[in-house]
C-alpha cells in the first residue's frame, strides 16, 4: 500500500494538499473534517497570479450530510495564506475535537 506521502506529495502540517482549478482541498476524507479554499479573485504579480480574494470553509466528510450542511464554517482571506492559516487552525481544532 502506498504510503500519503506517495499518494499527496505535497502537504502542509502533516496533512494533504490537493489543487484542482481553483479549488484547493486541504486535510483527508479519511478524516471527519476537511478544508477547501476556493480562489475567487486574483491579480497579477510580475507573471504569477496571485491570490487576493480566497473563500475558506470548514467541512464535514460525513456521506450522509447534503451541500450546505457539511459546512461547518467559513470565512473570506484576502490571500492564500491568510486562508491557509485559519484553514489550518480550524481542523485542527475540529479533528481534537476542541
Amino acid at each position: 500500500m502506498a504510503s500519503a506521502n506517495e499518494q499527496f506529495p505535497l502537504s502542509y502540517k502533516g496533512h494533504p494538499l490537493c489543487r484542482k482549478d481553483n479549488l484547493i482541498y486541504y486535510g483527508s476524507m479519511n478524516d471527519p473534517y476537511i478544508i477547501m479554499m476556493q480562489i475567487l479573485a486574483t491579480k497579477k504579480v510580475d507573471d504569477l497570479d496571485v491570490a487576493t480574494k480566497v473563500s475558506v470553509q470548514l467541512q464535514s466528510t460525513n456521506p450522509e450530510l447534503k451541500g450546505r450542511e457539511r459546512i461547518t464554517k467559513k470565512s473570506e482571506k484576502d490571500s492564500l495564506y491568510s486562508a491557509i492559516d485559519i484553514g489550518s487552525i480550524w481542523l485542527e481544532r475540529a479533528l481534537n475535537g476542541k
